[in-house]
């Protein structure tokens, strides 16, 4: 069978950022290829470089040296090529739009006709059974559909690669399980490239294809686990010894790249 082509691919990707003191290696020699069709979880504790590779990614921070690609070009190239889209950790969501008005408004800024803008609208909303809120205002929504509509907005360009930043960390529980099913069935029907940062290992084990286990200081990937699990995921998977055992490979992989000294 014919290996996927990669959608990002990084080849000891390093970024060095000037601190107050002194310089700081957010990221540090990353390899890593991400295929069609895959989804990547990066996990790992704060200040390992999870959001950085995203941002990099994005073409939101420069890479200091070493070589990375979205679909064969430079994030410059992928940025202005709306090859991706993105979804913040907080729906940043304009209180005096509506939520379509909202997914609108990067299309508007593209320059996008009203028919395709509503085609696009309307699109994105059925991804994410929001279809019939879209004449509601943020501030109508609860907290997971506000995140949803988000979601939304990222996709209605409809590009292959989807940049998620923690976008359920701050829902509770029952809300991001939820959020965590619907994401799946969406990644299913559309067969999208899904780079997702998180903190949960129960999220990453869940969701992904990949996991990306990163330790700060420098900000390194210590581990890459393929899952075994398969496609299709009930809620009650959690409790199999697959995938308890794929949740302790990757908790083993934090704790060995974790430095406890104070």
């Amino acid at each position: 069978m014919t290996q996927a082509a990669s959608v990002v691919s990084a080849k000891d990707l390093c970024l060095t950022y000037q601190a107050d003191d002194a310089p700081v290696q957010a990221l540090t020699n990353v390899n890593l290829d991400v295929r069609k069709g895959d989804f990547v979880s990066f996990i790992g504790p704060s200040g390992c470089g999870k959001t950085t590779f995203l941002r990099v990614i994005a073409d939101l921070e420069k890479k200091t040296s070493g070589e990375i690609t979205v679909n064969g070009m430079t994030p410059e190239e992928a940025r202005k090529a709306r090859a991706y889209g993105y979804v913040f950790q907080a729906p940043a969501l304009y209180p005096w739009r509506t939520i379509e008005k909202n997914i609108a408004l990067p299309l508007e800024i593209m320059g996008y006709t009203s028919a395709d803008q509503k085609k696009r609208i309307a699109g994105a909303l059925d991804l994410v059974n929001l279809s019939g809120f879209e004449k509601k205002f943020p501030w109508q929504l609860s907290g997971g559909m506000q995140q949803r509509a988000s979601i939304a907005r990222a996709l209605a360009f409809d590009a292959d690669l989807l940049l998620m930043d923690e976008p359920f960390g701050a829902l509770d529980e029952i809300v991001r399980d939820h959020l965590n099913e619907e994401l799946l069935k969406l990644w299913a029907r559309t067969n999208k490239t899904i780079c997702f940062v998180t903190h949960s290992i129960p999220e990453a084990v869940y969701l992904s294809t990949k996991i990306v286990v990163m330790s700060p200081r420098p900000g390194r990937v210590t581990d890459i686990i393929d899952s075994t699990l398969p496609r299709e995921r009930p809620l009650d998977i959690r409790e199999t010894p697959e995938f308890l055992e794929i949740a302790h490979r990757v908790r083993d992989g934090l704790r060995a790249g974790h430095s406890y000294e104070h």
